[in-house]
């Protein structure tokens, strides 16, 4: 027999999200989530991939809400723990945010506010969406792995760009900034690949220098790759950026900030329920700001599936 569900809130604080932010914003914000009446146990994450262990072992014991103290990587994590569990329908969980990480372009989605204040005022609003996730299989060599997210996974140049990202973050220089950083440089060392994509029954077969397959419209620190995603809708918004000059890249960074990328002649855009990425050589992949694997990709939505608390 099962424990009994549990009223309070789960809090899970990645201490070492936003420069370490977590960690020393932490007895504010668990404060002024006191403050707001909100009944709440704590637990700090001690490694990568630990918010998927507490969340998937706290709601085995009956926690159905949660709130995440972190950014969208730590979201990313929580998010794997719910699909992992098994006592309750995915979408029976409530899931809230108080953002510290240096993206937080999820957040940017569902209008989550910045300040911590606001961001506890939204929690206690209770007012919740329920949004589509998505699934995607990959590759460590021989090894198959698979991963959930609710943003975007980005293939190709982005993943390197992520890759360069994260290692900055993680020697403390995190931010959009970092992030704008990181794609210039990747620039001088990233090549298109010959790859080979099937969305549903439609098979495209191109050069491609990066795609972007998701569900909410923003990532690498407000960037609007897709700008056109709706996040129940049961589809997967698709960019796949073709064999495209350098210089064309850096002259059209605006686009991907403005959400006109998808107007660009080299630039197309997709929707469906499944897609395969299959390239010679491999290409690499990150979801929600987190690096991964490699190619082949298969990509399924689950729709419907994480309910969030939103602005």
């Amino acid at each position: 027999m099962n424990p009994p569900e549990i009223d309070e809130n789960l809090v899970i604080v990645n201490p070492n999200a936003g420069r370490k932010k977590g960690l020393k914003d932490w007895d504010k914000i668990a404060g002024l989530l006191q403050r707001a009446g909100i009944k709440f146990r704590s637990e700090f994450t001690r490694f990568p991939r630990h918010a998927i262990d507490i969340a998937t072992v706290h709601i085995e014991t009956g926690y159905k809400n949660l709130i995440v103290v972190g950014g969208d990587g730590t979201m990313n994590e929580v998010v794997n723990g719910i699909f992992l569990q098994n006592r309750f329908p995915t979408s029976e969980i409530k899931l809230g945010m108080i953002t510290v990480g240096t993206g937080n372009d999820w957040g940017r989605m569902f209008n989550i506010p910045r300040g911590y204040q606001e961001a506890i005022e939204t929690i206690k609003k209770n007012k919740s969406f329920v949004q589509d996730a998505g699934v995607v299989k990959y590759y460590h060599g021989e090894n198959e792995s698979n991963r959930y997210f609710l943003n975007i996974a980005g293939i190709g140049f982005d993943a390197l760009v992520v890759s360069k990202a994260n290692k900055m973050k993680n020697s403390g220089k995190g931010g959009s900034i970092s992030y704008l950083k990181s794609l210039l440089t990747s620039l001088l060392k990233y090549r298109h690949t010959r790859t080979e994509i099937k969305i549903d029954d439609e098979v495209i077969k191109n050069n491609v220098f990066n795609i972007s397959i998701g569900i909410c419209k923003y990532n690498g620190g407000g960037m609007m790759q897709l700008p056109y995603a709706v996040p129940d809708d049961g589809l997967f918004d698709i960019t796949v950026i073709n064999k495209i000059k350098k210089h064309d890249i850096i002259l059209n960074v605006k686009r991907l900030y403005n959400g006109t990328i998808a107007s660009h002649p080299m630039v197309e855009t997709y929707r469906g329920k499944s897609v395969f990425i299959d390239s010679d050589p491999a290409i690499h992949l990150e979801t929600d700001g987190e690096s991964l694997g490699h190619s082949p990709f298969t990509f399924e939505i689950i729709p419907k599936s994480i309910r969030v608390l939103a602005g």
